[in-house]
């Protein structure tokens, strides 16, 4: 059995870490590189740096920073926000990435996700989505940090993407986000049976028994939280030691 994965997530805007609540009411959590030498230190699995104000801004990402947090961390790193290019992937794994996560510009030009992972592999290409349920609609893709409700039901999508080479579907429910209520379990488990790729669940942690929920009932293979980590509400290492006693794989 593949161990689970445990990866904090620095949301940054104008070179700080933030979180906010369904993706408003923004506030400071701190400055990025000390955020990411500490969970490395902590024993986080990887971590994702996503560079939220980077499209609707229509800029590159803080390439500078992504240099600066690669340089004090030996764990995976995942980077978004802003990549509409090849050319834009080669300068962030250039500057430490080891993936990138593709957003908007996925749902602009499926074809970009193809095109990164013939270029650099399926093992490099993330999919971000970001979606959320109205009774109307379902559950529904949205774009540019989640502002535009795009066509796109989100299984189909999940699944349409991993066929052009997406190698992980990173996953975050709107309806679930900041608010400490649990994942989507629902939403989460639908994908994760949909798609041959591994599925990180995003939004809504706030105990150790959401972790478990997730892992345990909706066949995540990862869990990404950021305030409850950001603001020392929970350490990784007992959360860890937490889901081992509950018989979940997990690399101390």
């Amino acid at each position: 059995m593949l161990t689970k994965r445990i990866i904090p997530c620095l949301d940054i805007k104008n070179g700080r870490t933030v979180k906010g609540v369904r993706f408003e009411n923004i506030r400071d959590a701190g400055d990025p590189v000390e955020l990411a030498k500490w969970y490395a230190e902590q024993g986080a699995d990887e971590l994702v740096f996503l560079d939220i104000t980077a499209t609707n801004e229509e800029r590159k990402t803080f390439a500078e920073l992504v240099r600066d947090i690669a340089r004090h961390i030996d764990i995976p790193f995942t980077v978004g926000g802003g990549i509409g290019a090849v050319a834009d992937v080669e300068v962030l794994l250039q500057a430490g990435a080891d993936k990138v996560s593709v957003n908007s510009a996925a749902i602009r030009n499926p074809q970009l996700v193809e095109e990164l992972a013939k270029r650099f592999g399926s093992q490099c290409v993330t999919v971000a989505v970001d979606t959320k349920y109205t009774e109307a609609t379902g559950w529904k893709v949205y774009a540019r940090a989640g502002t535009v409700e795009t066509e796109h039901s989100t299984v189909d999508w999940c699944r349409h993407v991993t066929d052009l080479g997406a190698g992980e579907i990173l996953l975050t429910s709107m309806n679930n986000d900041g608010t400490k209520a649990g994942f989507a379990l629902d939403i989460t488990g639908e994908v994760a049976k949909a798609v041959s790729v591994p599925v990180i669940a995003s939004g809504g942690a706030g105990n150790l028994q959401h972790f478990s929920d997730v892992f345990q009932h909706a066949h995540a293979d990862a869990a990404l939280a950021a305030s409850l980590f950001h603001f020392r509400e929970m350490g990784v290492p007992d959360l860890k030691q937490y889901l081992k006693q509950e018989g979940i794989s997990i690399r101390l």
